[in-house]
């Protein structure tokens, strides 16, 4: 009899981990936390925690080297790495750096890349302690792991979230997607005539937050002197609305968030409009914003009210209240994960 063969794209991305989780258990006591949240946790003694997360990054799957300079893909191979330690409510010390590369690249073009890795380690203040060097016969492939360090008590976790929680984004969303648009319309339009100048006026600031985003390091900063421990958190990576039903599995509970609560540049906004997507779906689906996005009690609120940084868009319900986006109509639109699928 022939043995049955799963398509990788029946599961997807998350039903392949899940898949691949519930297969392994963990057998050392340090072990706090494994597969399933943005980091690893692990025991280190004395009240601390070690907590660690691999990142890969793939040419011509995250990145292309037409409009993206190698400086600012090492770049933002470290932020995204950063990123996931901050959704844990730690911070980021060491990384490694594993590099694939094919016979395209020349040593200048490796040091433009690690430029770029080097600078981000630097805002960061992140040590590079080791890693690996390959060749690739598909061109250019990062993987980058990082270790944090937090007090035990201070971890967050994505399965916290209680009933009656307010739901705060920092920073503002879609940016990152919108940025992404113009670039593949620029690259497009190149293509098919090489003598046209690129049209990016007053696209600067979305155009940064695709190619070189920025971890919120500083987010991390400011809750601590605030004294405000979130109850989860996560960050965004793969848009809000796949970020938050993360929160709501994990957490075993519902939710309502509200369009007219979602943080949306300006620049943003009109450049959806500009290409006829609705802001609101950049938002909730773009992803690679690297913002985060957390769960407080309400006993908090106060504390964040009116704070530049963090926004108030929501609330955690039982989980039998279902998981909910309001629009400005007042409608309620059951809340689907439709941002980027890796093996669709």
């Amino acid at each position: 009899m022939e043995a049955k063969r799963t398509e990788i794209h029946e599961l997807g991305e998350f039903g392949l981990i899940s898949q691949l989780e519930s297969s392994i258990s963990l057998m050392n006591p340090s072990s706090i936390r494994g597969i399933g949240d943005d980091a690893a946790v692990i025991d280190i003694g004395n009240g601390f925690v070690q907590v660690v997360s691999t990142d890969m990054l793939v040419e011509g799957i995250h990145f292309d080297l037409t409009y993206i300079p190698l400086k600012y893909v090492g770049y933002k191979a470290v932020a995204v790495n950063v990123s996931d330690i901050c959704a844990m409510n730690a911070l980021a010390e060491q990384i490694t750096v594993s590099v694939a590369l094919s016979n395209r690249f020349s040593v200048e073009a490796v040091e433009e890349l690690y430029d770029g890795i080097k600078m981000a380690c630097s805002n960061y203040k992140v040590d590079i302690v080791g890693g690996d060097t390959t060749s690739s016969l598909s061109g250019l492939v990062i993987s980058i792991t990082v270790l944090g360090r937090a007090k035990k008590e201070d971890v967050v976790y994505r399965s916290g979230a209680k009933a009656n929680d307010l739901i705060v984004v920092t920073g503002d969303l879609g940016a990152a997607y919108m940025g992404l648009q113009i670039l593949e319309r620029e690259k497009q339009i190149f293509q098919e005539n090489p003598q046209i100048q690129p049209d990016l006026d007053a696209k600067d600031y979305i155009l940064q937050r695709q190619m070189r985003p920025e971890a919120r390091v500083d987010v991390i900063g400011f809750l601590k002197e605030l004294n405000v421990q979130p109850t989860s958190m996560i960050d965004i990576s793969d848009g809000l609305a796949s970020e938050l039903l993360h929160i709501c599995k994990n957490s075993s509970v519902g939710c309502n968030i509200y369009d007219d609560k979602i943080p949306i540049d300006s620049q943003t906004s009109l450049t959806a409009l500009e290409f006829e997507i609705d802001p609101s779906t950049c938002a909730l689906n773009g992803g690679e914003d690297y913002e985060l996005l957390f769960t407080i009690s309400q006993n908090d609120f106060d504390k964040i009210k009116g704070n530049p940084h963090m926004t108030l868009i929501g609330h955690i319900t039982n989980s039998d209240e279902g998981k909910y986006y309001i629009d400005k109509q007042g409608s309620a639109v059951e809340l689907k994960a439709q941002g980027w699928v890796h093996f669709g």
